[in-house]
């Protein structure tokens, strides 16, 4: 038996495996240390709230690029009364207020020219009684990247309002970063 073992481990490492195949980060990685912060933001017993872009944050799960666009779009803070966030809401929830999650689930699609679209739903508003939006799914879809041998997010792709499509991240931190 143990010779079946050592044959097929060397059948298996014989095999070649097209670059960035199987020795690829895991693209839900990133995605899924920010959705636990985000749960843990929402949850009905939370202390204190976790910036999901908090500097060291910043440069481990997202990319440069994210990372200077933030950087520059947080100098010109949208709303936060603390003067730190570019933002005056939360961007996974894309809302100020939620109810702690529920229904979490974390896709990853196929690598496509350099990038996986990690795709998370969830439900948002079930704790608040009489709103017809009570049941409904958030879509939230991560771009993710790989730079410098690890998966990070490049961009968050957020439901648009009421019947347009998924808004760009990056494009609303230029948009803040220009005063708009």
């Amino acid at each position: 038996m143990k010779k079946i073992a050592v044959l097929f481990a060397g059948l298996i490492a014989a095999v070649p495996v097209a670059p960035g195949l199987l020795l690829a980060a895991d693209a839900t990685e990133p995605v899924k240390e920010i959705m636990k912060d985000t749960q843990a933001n929402w949850a009905s017993d939370v202390s204190d709230w976790i910036d999901i872009f908090e500097e060291s944050v910043l440069g481990r799960l997202y990319s440069k690029d994210f990372g200077d666009k933030y950087k520059v779009a947080a100098r010109n803070p949208a709303a936060d009364e603390d003067g730190i966030s570019p933002f005056d809401y939360d961007v996974i929830v894309n809302g100020q207020d939620a109810c702690p999650l529920q229904d979490l689930s974390i896709e990853s699609g196929q690598p496509a020219n350099g990038t996986t679209e990690v795709t998370v739903k969830f439900k948002a508003a079930t704790c608040m009684e009489g709103a017809p939006y009570k049941d409904d799914v958030t879509t939230v879809r991560f771009e993710v990247i790989e730079e410098n041998g690890k998966s990070v997010i490049d961009d968050i792709m957020v439901q648009g309002e009421e019947g347009q499509g998924p808004t760009s991240l990056k494009e609303t931190m230029t948009l803040i970063a220009k005063g708009q």
